[in-house]
């Protein structure tokens, strides 16, 4: 056969082979809609649109939230120490400079030093939420800026019935600098319950779980 020959068969070959293929890919389509009809004609439900599913999947807030893991928490653990009434109100009076437009709700702070300062703050809050400050993070802040690094107690102050305790970011900042601190809860009339903070943050994240454990002060500025 001479090269001619093969140059004038070489596309005709080419061509057939696009055929079995695109052959193939069809005998393929039809055998899974074969499959699906199958499929189809064997289920007795009417088939349901996506909107059906998610709903159908869906849980509700209770069946999430598992509450037999919670650990109830002792409120009234810790006796009252001394000048609490005076850390009381500075938390509360801490509490009418709140900038609270938004959420309405109200909260003072007062962190008392081991050298008996009282450092106080208030929730300040912002149009984009997750920049908003609580009253006790403020509180901390301005204690630490100041040069004060020792602190025992902390006063926690809003106008509910009920306790209202710091937030988990709250928690895990006290910890940090302030470590097992005893935690005041007030409203306006008083004290509402009393604590260490190593009831409401029962397993830290602290620098002994990081590799060396010297929690040391490298880096910082």
């Amino acid at each position: 056969m001479s090269d001619s020959d093969d140059d004038i068969r070489w596309p005709e070959r080419e061509r057939r082979s696009g055929e079995e293929r695109r052959a193939t890919a069809d005998r393929r389509r039809r055998a899974n809609r074969r499959a699906s009809a199958d499929a189809d004609a064997g289920d007795d439900e009417t088939p349901r649109s996506g909107v059906d599913r998610r709903q159908e999947t869906r849980r509700s807030g209770a069946d999430r939230r598992n509450e037999s893991f919670w650990r109830p928490v002792d409120l009234q653990a810790v006796e009252e120490g001394p000048d609490e009434a005076d850390l009381v109100a500075a938390a509360i009076d801490a509490r009418t400079r709140a900038h609270a437009r938004f959420s309405g709700f109200r909260v003072g702070a007062a962190l008392e030093t081991d050298t008996g300062r009282t450092i106080t703050g208030c929730n300040i809050e912002n149009a984009t939420y997750g920049l908003t400050m609580c009253a006790e993070r403020v509180a901390l802040l301005k204690a630490l800026s100041d040069g004060h690094l020792a602190f025992t107690r902390v006063v926690v102050v809003a106008d509910t019935p009920e306790p209202t305790p710091p937030c988990g970011p709250c928690r895990q900042l006290l910890w940090e600098y302030a470590g097992d601190l005893e935690v005041i809860l007030a409203n306006l009339d008083g004290v509402t319950a009393r604590l260490r903070l190593s009831q409401l943050l029962p397993m830290p994240f602290d620098a002994r779980l990081l590799t060396g454990g010297n929690g040391g002060d490298e880096g910082n500025g």
